[in-house]
């Protein structure tokens, strides 16, 4: 209700600022009145923000815009360096020689998943700032990447984070239940690191899975950069979701795909009801023959 009550004062005062300035032609006094109106806002809508997840949770789920704040933690500032290891340093000058020297700043993202394997799944404002030095952009650039990829991680994450999607086909489904079975599994809320730092559990949105939901992806930061994986787990039940928990936490592989065993990959049970038989071709044009 706070969270709620909060945010139709902000509302409030915005929509007043802003009728004044249009009825008064927006000369200097009416931008002023606006400027310290809004100004009065913003506390408001910092108290919103503070909210504590508990009494507020439909604000917590959908006041998004608070994802895009840092603030400095004795292990997430500025002054906690961050370099990529010499290896990985090889790997960034490949990844760089892919694009034109003036339009290497278009390697932001493959830079940013490599940072972010390498510094355990989430990506400190330390290892941004290296990403837009190495890239010689103005760090903004690199945040404003960072905060719009739900694939960034901009606080720590378990050795496995696991995505549970929640668009409608998965949730129709049984992705809440999904979910659910995986947070009392591992005594944890969404977002939070179990106390091990072996797991974490977050949403995603649609993964391309729709005809195998409901599905969850497992990203293993478990080995570094070089063991890293991205794997799905599709046709799961809460029991199913549970197995492969334990399994990865046993340092076991669980098999990556449909967990329905009366299926193959994404065909009906019982088999292809369709395209049973090899076209007899041809299957395309001779590329090595054209003359045009």
């Amino acid at each position: 209700m706070l969270g709620r009550a909060v945010l139709r004062r902000s509302a409030t005062v915005f929509g007043t600022a802003w009728r004044y300035a249009q009825g008064s032609g927006r000369n200097a006094s009416a931008i002023a009145m606006t400027a310290a109106v809004a100004g009065e806002s913003f506390p408001v809508l910092r108290a919103a923000q503070r909210v504590p997840f508990a009494s507020a949770s439909v604000l917590a789920r959908g006041y998004s815009t608070s994802l895009n704040i840092h603030r400095n933690t004795p292990e997430n500032n500025p002054k906690v360096g961050f370099e990529f290891t010499e290896a990985n340093m090889e790997k960034v000058k490949e990844i760089l020689s892919h694009y034109p020297s003036n339009y290497k700043q278009s390697g932001v993202i493959p830079l940013l998943d490599l940072a972010q394997q390498q510094h355990g799944g989430w990506l400190s404002i330390s290892a941004m700032n290296k990403v837009a030095d190495i890239l010689g952009v103005p760090y903004i650039r690199v945040y404003e990447v960072a905060t719009f990829y739900s694939m960034f991680n901009r606080q720590k994450v378990g050795k496995y984070h696991i995505h549970v999607c929640g668009t409608t086909p998965c949730m129709v489904r049984g992705s809440r239940s999904i979910e659910l079975a995986i947070l009392e599994h591992l005594g944890v809320k969404r977002n939070e690191v179990t106390p091990d730092g072996m797991f974490s559990v977050g949403e995603m949105e649609c993964m391309g899975c729709c005809v195998n939901a409901p599905m969850i992806a497992v990203a293993d930061y478990s080995n570094g950069v070089e063991g890293y994986s991205y794997n799905y787990y599709e046709d799961l039940t809460p029991e199913s979701a549970v197995k492969i928990l334990e399994m990865l936490k046993r340092g076991e592989k669980p098999k990556v795909g449909t967990q329905n065993p009366k299926r193959v990959n994404a065909e009906p049970e019982g088999g292809r009801t369709t395209l049973t038989t090899t076209p007899s071709g041809p299957y395309c044009r001779d590329l090595d023959a054209a003359t045009v």
